[in-house]
């Protein structure tokens, strides 16, 4: 797997937001696969380029294939993708991944043995990736937190979309993306979303 080019980054923020489903995140010796995202836009009142340029949302309006870290509820560091081209404020928030290396280090610094909790949470991931506020307006690229393209191997299978959640402007834009299944998202899972395996309930004809 080689390190996403920022021509990836510089199209539709939501096209970039369900296609990064299947890629991996490394930062150290710790690394996960996005399973879930969501898209974030100026022109939407979510996001936070909508207020327009400030030293806050600055990377926001950068060039695409950067990082933008900020603090959410003075808690949790989280975790997005600058995206479309420069000037415009677009990002993907990185809301869930499924770990893949560095697992007993994640488990060490979230403090919980469940895999499945690691990283089902956009402040979980960065807390067991080690993420934080100094990562901000760092490369994608050649940062030390990277995005790493698909491995050839990979097969997204089904994609479910739906409602953004923990926002209450825009609510209603289904920019909310996540592999279908996948036991890593996080909670409340989104809509379509069903254990692997397991099919979907019959509808009644009554």
């Amino acid at each position: 797997m080689h390190p996403l080019p920022a021509e990836f980054y510089a199209r539709p923020v939501v096209d970039v937001a369900r296609e990064l489903l299947g890629c991996t995140i490394v930062h150290g010796r710790a690394a996960g696969m996005i399973v879930e995202t969501e898209a974030y836009h100026e022109g939407e009142p979510a996001c936070h380029a909508f207020v327009g340029l400030t030293e806050r949302t600055r990377p926001l309006f950068g060039p695409p294939g950067r990082a933008y870290v900020y603090r959410s509820y003075g808690i949790h560091a989280l975790l997005n993708a600058v995206c479309e081209p420069e000037g415009v404020g677009a990002a993907v928030l990185i809301r869930a991944l499924e770990p893949i290396e560095g697992i007993e280090e994640m488990r060490s610094r979230r403090g919980v043995a469940d895999e499945c909790e690691l990283c089902s949470g956009p402040g979980k991931l960065t807390q067991a990736l080690g993420v934080e506020l100094e990562h901000n307006d760092s490369d994608l690229g050649t940062g030390p937190v990277r995005f790493l393209a698909r491995a050839r191997r990979w097969e997204p299978g089904a994609v479910t979309a739906g409602p953004r959640v923990g926002i209450t402007r825009a609510a209603e834009l289904p920019w909310r993306f996540a592999l279908a299944g996948n036991g890593h998202v996080s909670r409340p899972r989104p809509l379509g979303w069903r254990p692997a395996g397991r099919a979907a309930p019959a509808r009644s004809r009554g």
